[in-house]
């Protein structure tokens, strides 16, 4: 679900800044529904601008990357190379898009309790040795 680049994105937290992958994983998860509900209507409205979904696509692909969202990430992949292979069978990218929808949102339906759960244990403390 989660890769590395997510490990670096909670490495990032210190003191300073505790909830630092919440709120990245927060502004993720706004932009991508944004972006995701615009490639759904471009899906739904013929004839599909595939220049303009391809626009939309790269930049899911590139958020999704940077902060390790594997899954959503191969899906979006998949719709990257159905445009790339100039294959515009609209079908296929329907159910392809229909699977990055279902993983985006196991993504947040699996996050969101993790960060609830993070907030209530709240910061960790080191232990430290007695002298």
């Amino acid at each position: 679900m989660l890769d590395k680049h997510y490990v670096t994105v909670e490495k990032l937290e210190g003191k300073n800044n505790p909830n630092f992958a919440e709120e990245v994983m927060t502004m993720y998860f706004r932009e991508s529904t944004k972006i995701i509900a615009i490639i759904e209507q471009a899906l739904e409205k013929p004839p599909i601008d595939f220049i303009g979904l391809e626009k939309y696509i790269d930049q899911l692909k590139g958020s999704s990357s940077s902060i390790g969202a594997k899954k959503v990430r191969i899906e979006v992949n998949q719709m990257g190379k159905c445009i790339e292979e100039q294959e515009e069978d609209i079908e296929r990218m329907k159910t392809i898009f229909k699977q990055l929808k279902k993983e985006h949102e196991n993504l947040r339906g699996r996050i969101e309790p993790y960060f609830r759960l993070l907030r209530q244990v709240g910061p960790l403390e080191t232990a430290q040795r007695p002298r």
